[in-house]
């Protein structure tokens, strides 16, 4: 009896450790403010941040990320080296940035991880930037988030787009950049 009654005990511990532990690692995360000005005419929406981009507190940190090698390319600059001259890059070239979920749960980067998502204020922003006439979504997990809590407005054209992200490691540069080029089209 008391062999059995041990055994239920670690079952129990070790079940309370596991749960303590995945609450632990499914933190609350939070996207940063948008990058844009009034002259923002194409706003591309990603999920939320990843760890990497959290840890350096900029967008698209992570140094596999493809994102600002893609924008260089496809608005015919040079790579920028510094988070600032990426961020002048954007607002010269017209371009904005933020993320679909202001806030959710997620353990590590992986958009398939993300719970308990809550929205940007969305409806706001396009109201503030009248000229706005793209949104390109940044990997579909954007785009569904976008679905989820927000109606497509007439006068602005979507784009879904392949995600930059590393771990959409299977769409070649190239193709990449063909695809994303289509954002520049009004």
């Amino acid at each position: 009896m008391v062999e059995g009654s041990t055994s239920k005990k670690t079952e129990a511990i070790t079940e309370a450790i596991t749960e303590a532990t995945t609450e632990a690692s499914e933190t609350i995360k939070t996207s940063f403010a948008p990058i844009s000005n009034k002259d923002t005419t194409i706003l591309i929406l990603g999920s939320m941040p990843g760890d990497k981009s959290l840890e350096l507190g900029e967008y698209y940190g992570h140094p596999r990320n493809r994102f600002w090698k893609i924008i260089a390319i496809i608005t015919g600059n040079e790579l920028p080296l510094t988070y600032s001259e990426k961020k002048a890059m954007l607002l010269r070239s017209t371009i904005g940035v933020w993320d679909v979920a202001h806030k959710a749960k997620r353990k590590g980067s992986l958009d398939s991880a993300i719970k308990d998502d809550e929205p940007n204020d969305l409806e706001s922003f396009m109201a503030e930037h009248r000229h706005l006439k793209v949104i390109g979504f940044n990997g579909k997990k954007a785009e569904s988030l976008y679905d989820k809590y927000f109606d497509r407005k007439s006068g602005i054209n979507y784009f879904s787009l392949p995600s930059t992200s590393p771990a959409n490691a299977g769409i070649d540069f190239e193709s990449i950049c063909n695809k994303w080029r289509h954002i520049l089209i009004e």
